[in-house]
This record gives structure tokens, C-alpha cells and sequence, in this order.
């Protein structure tokens, strides 16, 4: 078996349309997912935090049961085990003008959930940076609790919370590939597909991996866009990280919460 270069270039330059499907709902799944994590992860961090114990003890049995799972098989739960225990079977869902496919839905949430257990540590991670001087000072003037940590507390973790937001993105972006196990036609499973009828595996695959360098690249000049941005508004994003080790690796991006790879 040979490399057929012309394949490849004709592949990589003029793909078939359910490459450029695939390619389009891995990112879309991963800014709804991510989005949905975030804001999941946020509610995590604040319960650990709060005084009540029910939530407390919630946010940290989940936080440990799907950090401790893999992604593979919360997929394979909540798509089949789901339907299967008569909790709620994934059907298509119609939002408008727009028609989400049951296996789409399932995929969202699933990311969503393992997202949200790790944007979690890094949310409290970010709220623990801030001086806790700044909320008693807040209390004293006469806020509550509730509204120094809203106003003056969050808004500050926020900004501590980009560079690694910036990096979860950007390992969601490739582990849409795992939800081929369900079935759902992302970037990966759309290459599995045409190599069924091409029997070109190396070809097809280096070509998706291309897609994937692509994609992540493009999003690491967004971020680094972002986090400049953020500095010259006179916030500090922990530190600055430049675009070149950003892209090939080198040092520490976030405090207090380790880089992680595919889950």
C-alpha cells in the first residue's frame, strides 16, 4: 500500500460534504457544550462554597464522580443507559426553524456534564485568587454576602478564569471526536465513514487531523486576541502567554488546576 498523494491533496482542498458537516458540528457542539459547562462549573464552585451541606456534599460527589469516569462512557450513559432505564429517550427536538437530532442533543449534554465538573476546580480555583480582604471589604459598606461576591469577587475571578477557559476550549474542540461512540457524525466519525468506502485510512485521517491543527490554531490567535485585549484594559489574566508557546507547548497556563488531555 502506497500514500496516493493526489487523493490526499484533492481531500484536503475539495473535501466531500460531510467533512465540511462534520467539521461545522464539532464546532458548534463544542461552543454550546463549553458555554453550558462554564456556566454548570460556576454553579459547582459557588455550591462547594455555600453553607449549605446538601449542596456542598452534591457539587462535590459530582465534581468526583465524572472526573472520574471517562467521557466515553458518560456518552454511552446518558444516550443509551438513559433510554434504557426509562429516564428520558433522546428524540428529535424542534427549536424554531431548526430540528436538533436526538444523538446531538445527547452529545451537548454529555459534554456539558463532564465540562461542568472540571470548569468547577477551575472556577474555584479562580475565586480563591481574589484577596478575600476585597469581599469583607465589600460586606463592611453594606453588601450582602450574595451581592459582594456578584459584584466584586466574580468579576475579578473572571478574568483570572480566561487563560484556562481558553484551554478547555481548545481540548473540546478535539473530544467532540469521542462521541462517535453514540453515533453522532462529527469531523471523526465522517472520516470513518468515507474511509469505509475508500479503504484510503491514512489519507483520510491525516487529512482530519489537518482539520483539527486547523481549528485549534485559529482558536489559540482568538485567545491570545482576547487575553491582550484584557491586559490593555489594565487587568492582569495571571500572566501573559505567548502565542508560540500557547501553540507548541512550554510552561504552565493556569494556577492552582493542572492541564489535563483527553478525558
Amino acid at each position: 500500500m502506497h500514500f496516493d498523494w493526489s487523493f490526499f491533496q484533492h481531500l484536503l482542498f475539495h473535501p466531500p460534504g460531510s467533512f465540511v458537516q462534520g467539521a461545522v458540528r464539532t464546532i458548534y457542539l463544542a461552543v454550546i457544550a463549553q458555554a453550558l459547562g462554564v456556566a454548570l462549573g460556576l454553579l459547582l464552585a459557588l455550591w462547594r462554597r455555600g453553607h449549605l451541606l446538601p449542596l456542598r456534599i452534591f457539587a462535590s460527589g459530582y465534581i468526583w464522580l465524572i472526573r472520574g469516569t471517562p467521557l466515553l462512557v458518560q456518552a454511552v450513559i446518558v444516550y443509551d443507559g438513559s433510554a434504557a432505564l426509562g429516564l428520558y429517550s433522546f428524540g428529535p427536538l424542534t427549536i424554531g426553524p431548526v430540528s436538533v437530532p436526538g444523538v446531538v442533543q445527547a452529545g451537548i449534554v454529555t459534554l456539558a456534564i463532564n465540562e461542568g465538573a472540571y470548569m468547577a476546580e477551575i472556577m474555584r480555583a479562580a475565586i480563591d485568587s481574589v484577596d478575600k480582604g476585597q469581599a469583607e471589604a465589600a460586606e463592611s459598606l453594606g453588601m450582602r454576602r450574595r451581592q459582594a461576591m456578584r459584584h466584586v469577587v466574580l468579576p475579578q475571578a473572571m478574568r483570572v478564569v480566561i487563560p484556562p477557559l481558553g484551554n478547555e476550549f481548545n481540548n473540546m474542540l478535539k473530544v467532540t471526536s469521542l462521541l462517535s461512540v453514540i453515533g453522532l457524525q462529527e469531523l471523526f466519525l465522517a472520516a470513518q465513514d468515507y474511509n469505509s468506502t475508500t479503504f484510503r485510512t491514512f489519507e483520510i485521517f491525516l487529512v482530519a487531523a489537518i482539520y483539527y491543527i486547523a481549528m485549534t490554531t485559529v482558536w489559540s490567535f482568538i485567545q491570545s486576541a482576547i487575553e491582550r485585549r484584557l491586559q490593555a484594559k489594565g487587568g492582569d489574566v495571571l500572566t501573559s502567554v505567548p502565542l508560540r508557546q500557547r501553540l507548541f507547548g512550554g510552561g504552565a497556563l493556569v494556577a492552582g488546576e493542572p492541564l489535563r488531555g483527553a478525558r
